[in-house]
């Protein structure tokens, strides 16, 4: 397949600078690094407690006042990165930018603030890169290790050995919801801590026969609220493992005090008191439920496995192309016709991609993913095909790529023959629709091109575009020997004159 053509900033040493900003329900993140022989070295660390996720009310919507705590965050962190450029930094959002209804009203004024789009990444993709980031800190030595990551409004659960995830879940639990749900009033009391415990252990349930079957040597937690519990046990006189005993010890304390901001922990920020008796509850119940006795804590979480994500692509190591090829073998894709259509697809994108304005290589990329991938659907049924290869490509849990990713993909699967689906490329961001509607059209006629299905190589053809316009040039008699590739073509020109496009076949 391809290899990725951005290249990273480099410092006036001839080093790589990469930024990672991560906007969880609880806090944002941002890590600046320097790339030097593949090895990172964080050159600045910011954490602010925003509560995104507290902001999420009883209709599914971000308040006011969480989405300014948001912005004035991101305006400071803006500053920090405003030197380099837009390409070295990824920035993206977990569960209360994937839960909140009016996401996209956030999401928008953050864009314009950062000068980077966000990236709404699934919980699964957030285990991922949440592994790779803590398997960096740890010794490479082939055990398997349970990965728990609690956040504000979901945990992450990865079992994996060295660099690879074996098995990846996140589940509806954080220590903002669960402060939500069972310590709204600041109280801290047996019975809730008890319920909240509880209600943790219930939600693994769906995953705790699967994971203990797997097994694993050893268990490391990760991120704010695992850190925030094992200070707790050190200041408690519990040593740096988190254990059970530990655990029992840290939540007598709690109920002791019997209020969150009356905590008064050697170690435990202020603004961590409030979703403490959480975090701790939280815990138990992971304990309880997969028979933890306990729990080393890593420095490593989501950013800097972003960071290493990002590394990975520049020296071609992109997940996403791994993804791609393991989808084709999963649905028995004819690996010769895909290949065929990708290099007809990507002839003429670099026909037009001057006139067309589709200089980014995120476009070469995806076009190529989405004609490796457009057949997917044939595995379910030929009839409606397009359908089926969509819909999987949007919901399918596919390491590296963002929900919005997996959307242009789908849209790009779901065009690719018939009527132009409107419906699905109004539901594109804005930004989004007239470079996905042409590259659209460029895979459309590669896929035309090769319906025969044969090996034979294609005539050296010519495209040339304005606007809203399609000139498809064949070497003179070529279009008189194959009289089904121009009775194609005729359909086609009368399915874009529908969205008024204009393609002229000579």
């Amino acid at each position: 397949m391809l290899e990725q053509q951005e290249t990273a900033p480099k410092t006036e040493t001839g080093e790589s600078l990469l930024a990672a900003i991560d906007l969880g329900s609880n806090s944002f993140h941002m890590v600046v690094a320097r790339v030097t022989d593949g090895e990172l070295k964080p050159l600045d660390v910011m954490s602010e407690k925003v509560q995104l996720g507290a902001g999420i009310d009883a209709r599914g919507m971000l308040d006011d006042d969480a989405q300014q705590r948001g912005f004035d965050c991101l305006s400071r962190f803006a500053q920090r990165v405003a030197e380099l450029p837009r390409e070295s930094i990824r920035i993206v959002g977990t569960n209360a930018l994937r839960e909140a209804k009016n996401a996209h009203q956030f999401i928008e004024r953050a864009d314009q603030i950062l000068g980077t789009p966000i990236e709404v990444i699934a919980g699964r993709e957030e285990a991922r890169l949440i592994y790779l980031g803590v398997a960096h800190t740890l010794a490479d030595d082939g055990d398997r290790r349970l990965v728990i990551d609690i956040g504000g409004g979901s945990t992450e659960f990865i079992i994996g050995s060295r660099f690879e995830p074996l098995k990846l879940e996140s589940l509806h639990m954080g220590c903002v919801s669960y402060t939500r749900d069972f310590f709204s009033d600041g109280k801290i009391s047996a019975a809730a801590m008890a319920a909240a415990r509880t209600t943790a252990a219930r939600e693994l349930l769906s995953i705790r026969r699967d994971y203990r079957r797997l097994g694993w040597q050893s268990t490391i937690g990760s991120s704010g609220t695992v850190k925030a519990v094992r200070q707790a046990c050190l200041a408690l006189g519990h040593g740096d493992t988190i254990t059970r005993e530990g655990l029992d010890s840290v939540r007598d304390r709690l109920i002791q005090t019997g209020e969150a901001a009356l905590i008064d922990i050697d170690g435990i920020k202020p603004e961590r008191r409030a979703v403490l008796p959480a975090g701790v509850a939280i815990l138990q119940g992971i304990f309880d439920s997969l028979d933890i006795e306990a729990m080393q804590f890593s420095d490593g979480a989501l950013r800097e496995g972003l960071l290493y994500d990002m590394a990975g692509r520049l020296r071609h190591e992109d997940v996403r192309e791994r993804t791609i090829r393991a989808l084709m073998q999963r649905y028995h894709v004819d690996a010769g016709q895909a290949q065929r259509i990708a290099g007809t697809a990507l002839v003429l994108l670099g026909q037009v991609r001057q006139q067309w304005g589709l200089l980014n290589p995120a476009y070469h990329d995806m076009l190529s993913w989405a004609a490796h991938t457009h057949e997917i659907g044939l595995t379910i049924a030929h009839t409606q095909f397009h359908k089926h290869s969509a819909y999987m490509l949007q919901h399918a849990d596919l390491p590296g790529f963002t929900t919005l990713e997996q959307q242009l993909l789908a849209f790009l699967a779901r065009g690719h023959r018939r009527k132009f689906p409107r419906e699905e490329f109004r539901a594109l961001p804005q930004h989004k629709q007239t470079p996905y509607q042409k590259l659209c059209l460029l895979l459309r006629l590669a896929v035309l091109l090769h319906r025969s299905r044969s090996s034979s190589r294609l005539p050296t053809l010519t495209l040339e575009v304005s606007e809203q316009r399609l000139n498809l040039t064949f070497p003179s008699g070529w279009l008189e020997r194959h009289p089904l590739t121009r009775a194609d073509l005729e359909q086609e020109a009368e399915y874009l004159r529908a969205i008024d496009y204009r393609l002229k076949v000579n």
